[in-house]
């Protein structure tokens, strides 16, 4: 993790964020769209309707981001509480391993705590070994009660 230390994005931060955004929608199977991938942050930021936060670290008087997660607010009727849909968790590939997705993961953490939030909830692919492991190591659950159903318009 060295020197890498977790920030709230602001709008003005999309440029930082964007080309790992960019990266983390490639892995998913999307065609690279870096304008886009600005756009659509920059759009999220400036509307509130998401909350990014980033590792970063300074190198010669700048800041680059190593990871990002992206969380967008949704609420539990059954509770009628807040809960936070961490949609987004990316590191840069040559960082794995450094410990950034827990930075990232205990930021959201504490957020979602300081919203009041019932807490967090998120999606993997099955086959993403690794962020299972990395979400079971911090205490997150993997469901076994329900089941995900998705209607997609294309």
């Amino acid at each position: 993790m060295e020197n890498y230390r977790l920030v709230q994005a602001e709008w003005q931060d999309a440029e930082l964020i964007s080309p790992l955004f960019n990266d983390y929608r490639v892995y998913y199977g999307q065609q690279p769209d870096l304008a886009g991938a600005l756009a659509f942050l920059q759009e999220r930021l400036k509307a509130e309707e998401s909350v990014i936060f980033m590792a970063v670290k300074d190198v010669a008087g700048s800041r680059q981001a190593g990871g990002f997660a992206q969380l967008y607010p949704s609420f539990s009727s059954l509770t009628m509480q807040r809960l936070w849909v961490l949609n987004d968790l990316y590191v840069a590939e040559d960082l794995r391993g450094q410990a950034l997705g827990k930075l990232l993961l205990s930021g959201v953490r504490e957020y979602a705590l300081s919203t009041g939030s019932k807490g967090l909830t998120l999606t993997t692919m099955t086959d993403n070994i690794r962020a299972q492991r990395l979400y079971e190591a911090q205490g997150y659950v993997r469901d076994e009660e329900f089941y995900t159903y998705d209607l997609i318009f294309k």
